[in-house]
């Protein structure tokens, strides 16, 4: 207990550390970065580059093809599937499907009546998400997250809004996303008010993670693939580690050429750090030539990531990117290079479940 408290303690302060002293280094004033809420839009991108978009753009679609070929591998080593019971849709996934519906009206229009809490409905279609996931899974094969271990995914929300409000804190250094409705917030408003949306964040990936899994080909078929075994993992570990810390500490510094680091670096420290100090980490199982863990909560981040972007293009509590190089062909407010960042990003999610309980994703259970 006391082991997996330090390591917590120790990658919060070198996550959180690093950007601030690249920028104290750097001779920049940290004030903006500190500001609360974010108004001051202080970092000036780039314009548009053909030469970036496109590398880029081969970036993401290596990344996508490596795991699409890795889910037609799995599908074709599918032996042990897990098995699908096809029960009723349970009656608490009805009404998560109701309130995601009521909630996605009540966000995308302006009744009058419901003008005094507005801003909050981005929350509502998101916990009927969250009902609706888990109800699929209960329903495929009789179980879910929120049936299995209410108490710990519960605690994911509370957990959640921490997490999110890290990157928040990573985006002062790049300012790749801003909020409109900032300033109508005091700091204490606007913590409450952020905080409900982020907390829907890790229950939701989690929960598809979960959904995702009860398909043959993304369960019992990724893991038996060939493994991957590293011959020195922890001398691996501490070029990977020297190189994305390296990379956190300057993305204020060069914001507009280390942007993608802010979604890369958190994983590559956190896992780094975990194997120096003889901890299992997500990428463990693919020695064992176990693939779940990487390609299943990817693609459960990106399809969460398409409604997350949906809901927001028409909602009060509305978000707008401005990300240098690359801001070219939105799907909705999002460029659509921006979506290759929700592939690592789910990684990060599996990365905090895990430290919370990893029976919560759990996919080797039949």
């Amino acid at each position: 207990m006391k082991k997996g408290i330090g390591l917590f303690l120790m990658i919060a302060f070198i996550l959180v550390g690093l950007p601030m002293i690249g920028v104290k280094v750097s001779g920049k004033s940290i004030g903006p970065f500190l500001e609360f809420p974010p108004i001051t839009r202080y970092v000036v991108h780039a314009d548009f580059s053909w030469d970036i978009f496109l590398l880029i753009a081969f970036a993401d679609v290596l990344a996508c093809s490596i795991l699409l070929r890795l889910i037609r591998m799995g599908d074709a080593a599918s032996t042990h599937p897990l098995p699908v019971r096809l029960a009723a849709f349970p009656w608490w996934g009805w009404i998560g499907l109701i309130v995601c519906l009521v909630g996605w009206v009540l966000a995308w229009t302006r009744f009058p009546w419901f003008a005094p809490f507005q801003r909050h409905t981005f929350t509502i279609p998101w916990i009927g998400y969250i009902l609706v996931v888990n109800g699929l899974c209960q329903k495929r094969i009789g179980r879910s997250p929120l049936t299995e271990q209410p108490a710990k995914y519960l605690l994911l929300f509370p957990v959640s809004a921490s997490f999110w409000w890290f990157f928040e804190y990573l985006n002062r250094f790049v300012q790749n996303w801003h909020y409109l409705s900032t300033v109508t917030f005091d700091p204490f408003g606007y913590f409450v008010f952020a905080s409900l949306s982020f907390s829907t964040v890790l229950p939701a990936v989690l929960g598809t993670c979960r959904f995702l899994l009860t398909f043959p080909s993304l369960n019992g078929g990724l893991s038996a693939l060939r493994p991957i075994r590293v011959t020195n993992p922890k001398r691996m570990a501490a070029v990977v580690l020297f190189a994305s810390a390296w990379g956190l500490a300057l993305i204020g510094v060069f914001p507009d050429y280390l942007f993608p680091l802010v979604w890369i670096s958190p994983l590559l420290i956190v896992t780094s750090l975990q194997v120096l100090l003889g901890e299992a980490t997500i990428f463990s199982s693919l020695s064992r030539g176990d693939f779940r863990n990487l390609v299943v909560p990817a693609f459960s981040a990106l399809l969460c990531g398409f409604f997350w972007e949906m809901w927001n293009i028409r909602s009060l509590a509305k978000w707008e990117y401005a990300i240098p190089f690359v801001d070219r062909f939105h799907v909705f407010e999002m460029p659509l290079l921006g979506y290759g960042g929700y592939l690592p990003f789910g990684l990060e999610c599996l990365v905090v479940v895990c430290m919370v309980d990893g029976g919560l994703f759990d996919p080797g259970r039949k």
